[in-house]
């Protein structure tokens, strides 16, 4: 996923909410990284996307110990300068625009880590895997249903190479997360009733200068097509956790949207509001909002589920817990941003390493995106959107990349 604002400055824009989360509760230190130095030779990674997002996860890859930064690429000279400086990538292995990606394929890396924007992500994925190269990928994983069908196409054909293919979702790598979500589909809060998932947060920063192509690349983050739209580049990480708790997809949606406050950059929507309906009338409510809130709390990403038996209650950086008959204290989440892809950096290692080829974050991240590609698609016609017409949507988003340099 995303982050919000401050520590969106100070780190990168999804870093937000494990800040603010950590006002709700003091969350106990889990390890991060392997106390020792992993043994045996270090897997040679290539980075493509050498952003904020790029810069923090190459140093959780190097934290580790298991792998050596042996390229990367990025479409402007110097942000790939910048990161090749502070992570030892030599001048002639620094690659540049839009097809500098396949110049990092080419220096035949062992793995890949893919940190550039959604749109992109699906090409990149598949040309990884066909060059036999394990892929790290950032999510969501594609901004449209072919671009989602084409990563699980690459996924199923990497275990079919006995190649790792990881999608780092932070939540799934939590422990509190992990141990609620099994308890809650062990029976812990009985049937569902209804529940509720929002994203609420402030504006995101604006990349200077943000206009002309090179400038609406540079803010793809606030571009529909390059990102997804705020539903599916950031909203992703609630909606995840909506679709773990149900695990089998919404029935349908419908609900509505808007570009209302934030008007000077890009043209991407401000906020949405969605119903997701689920079977045996088990309805979701979901909302989002980026821009200032003046105050109002709370914020964040949070998914509450009701039951006949109790309540799940999850806030990234925040509490997790289970109220009611079956109560599970859980804990706090406040290191959850780095604590979790940490974790996911350690798990893709250790799957490298152990030959444990069976990918298995490919499909609920793909189930994750069609959720918010649905939800996009109700609020963009305002009509209800079905699971069936989702996934047989056959719509490309244009990412206009005509002026780009190549």
């Amino acid at each position: 996923m995303n982050q919000i604002q401050k520590m969106a400055h100070a780190f990168s824009r999804r870093e937000f909410v494990a800040v603010s989360g950590a006002a709700l509760a003091a969350a106990p230190a889990f390890a991060q990284q392997a106390a020792t130095v992993p043994s045996g030779p270090k897997v040679k990674l290539g980075v493509i996307g050498c952003g904020g997002r790029g810069r923090f996860m190459a140093d959780l890859f190097v934290k580790h110990g298991g792998y050596e930064i042996v390229a990367a690429a990025d479409y402007f000279q110097d942000r790939v300068d910048a990161f090749g400086d502070k992570f030892g990538v030599p001048a002639e292995r620094r690659f540049t625009g839009l097809g500098g990606w396949r110049r990092v394929l080419d220096a035949k890396p062992d793995a890949v880590a893919l940190m550039t924007a959604p749109f992109f992500r699906p090409e990149q994925a598949a040309a990884a895997v066909d060059a036999g190269i394990h892929v790290y990928l950032s999510k969501p994983v594609a901004v449209d249903v072919p671009g989602c069908r084409s990563i699980e196409a690459s996924g199923k054909k990497a275990t079919d190479k006995k190649l790792c293919y990881l999608v780092d979702f932070q939540t799934r790598a939590q422990p509190f997360y992990q141990e609620a979500l099994k308890r809650v589909h062990e029976g812990a809060i009985g049937d569902f009733v209804f529940g509720e998932a929002y994203y609420h947060c402030g504006r995101l920063g604006i990349h200077q200068p943000n206009e002309g192509a090179e400038g609406r690349l540079r803010n793809w983050v606030f571009d529909q097509a390059l990102s997804g739209d705020i539903i599916t580049e950031q909203n992703v990480h609630a909606l995840d956790v909506m679709s773990w708790v149900h695990q089998k997809p919404p029935l349908h949606a419908y609900g509505s949207g808007g570009r209302k406050v934030r008007v000077d950059v890009g043209d991407c929507w401000d906020y949405f509001t969605l119903h997701y309906q689920y079977p045996n009338s088990v309805g979701m409510t979901f909302s989002s909002r980026q821009f200032e809130g003046h105050g109002t709390q709370p914020e964040g990403i949070v998914c509450r589920m009701f039951g006949t038996k109790g309540v799940l209650e999850t806030s990234y950086g925040g509490n997790v817990l289970i109220r009611g008959a079956n109560f599970y204290r859980g804990g706090g989440t406040a290191q959850i941003y780095k604590e979790g892809a940490a974790n996911n950096v350690t798990a893709f290692y250790d799957a490298i390493k152990k030959g444990d080829c069976s990918n298995a974050t490919v499909a609920p991240s793909v189930q994750s995106t069609l959720i918010t590609i649905m939800g996009r698609s109700a609020a963009y016609t305002g009509k209800l959107v079905t699971w069936e017409e989702t996934v047989k949507d056959t719509t490309v988003l244009d990412g206009r990349l005509t002026g780009l340099k190549t």
